[in-house]
């Protein structure tokens, strides 16, 4: 079966297609919240053109999503090109995960995701790290339960923040700098961005293990977590497509279970 995972972000759009347990295919797209059913399918369907697919050789769609005008035009994709619906990822899915939070309808269907691929992969306690417009940590418990995390901003925001402000300072390329200490004014930027964020993740994530367990993996992923990686001295592993496994794992549980009927009449 030709499963085609979507993860629908603020600033991009992670796809992949899963033969099994085998990630085949995977892009990556702007998410431009105005865009139509039609340029969506239009979209996903060049990109498997280039990698020998079209959207008829799917069988199945899941997909998490941030933006909620979009999920509704990719449970319209699913209907009009696969006459199946899609799996959206939102309450009353099977995820396998107990939320242990206040409000469990508050966490993102991304944050989900990588934590069942996470638990899944590596056991608990763990802790996800998922740079994206947001930087996010996700912390889950040694029996499986979802306990929440923090959220900061990601690592683009904070840099076009400072940049927008600041009239002599101008968006530069986000690299590693020769060295801490910036002889520059754009190595000074490129120093105080880069190992200002590798300083915040360790720093927050060695207080979130204080509550967690001292014992909990270290997971990295998302877009910009190449950058991170290396320089970091809390992360352990680094899966960049952490969170279409785990949008894999959850359309599997509900399948098994007989539970992917028709959920159009669902928010995400």
């Amino acid at each position: 079966m030709m499963l085609l995972a979507i993860d629908v972000g603020n600033t991009q759009t992670v796809a992949g297609v899963f033969l099994g347990e085998s990630l085949l295919h995977q892009w990556r797209l702007s998410t431009v919240r105005t865009a139509t059913l039609d340029e969506l399918a239009a979209q996903h369907d060049a990109m498997l053109h280039l990698r020998g697919a079209s959207l008829s050789d799917m069988d199945a769609v899941v997909v998490s999503s941030v933006v909620p005008s979009l999920t509704a035009s990719y449970r319209a994709l699913a209907d009009r090109y696969l006459d199946e619906p899609a799996l959206v990822i939102g309450p009353g899915v099977r995820t396998g995960m107990p939320i242990a939070i206040d409000n469990p309808h508050e966490v993102g269907a991304d944050r989900i995701a990588n934590a069942v691929a996470a638990y899944a992969r590596f056991g608990g306690p763990c802790i996800v790290v998922d740079f994206g417009t947001a930087t996010n940590f996700d912390c889950v418990s040694a029996d499986g339960r979802y306990m929440g995390g923090a959220i900061t901003p990601g690592i683009e925001v904070s840099m076009e923040a400072l940049t927008s402000r600041a009239a002599r300072l101008l968006r530069i390329e986000l690299v590693e700098p020769p060295s801490v200490i910036g002889r520059s004014t754009v190595s000074a930027l490129q120093s105080g961005i880069l190992y200002g964020a590798v300083a915040m993740v360790d720093g927050l994530t060695a207080r979130l293990k204080s509550e967690l367990g001292d014992d909990a993996v270290v997971v990295a992923t998302g877009g910009l977590s190449r950058l991170i990686v290396r320089l970091s001295d809390q992360i352990d592993e680094h899966e960049p497509n952490l969170t279409l496994e785990g949008l894999r794992i959850v359309y599997e549980r509900n399948a098994h279970a007989g539970d992917i009927g028709d959920r159009r009449g669902r928010t995400a």
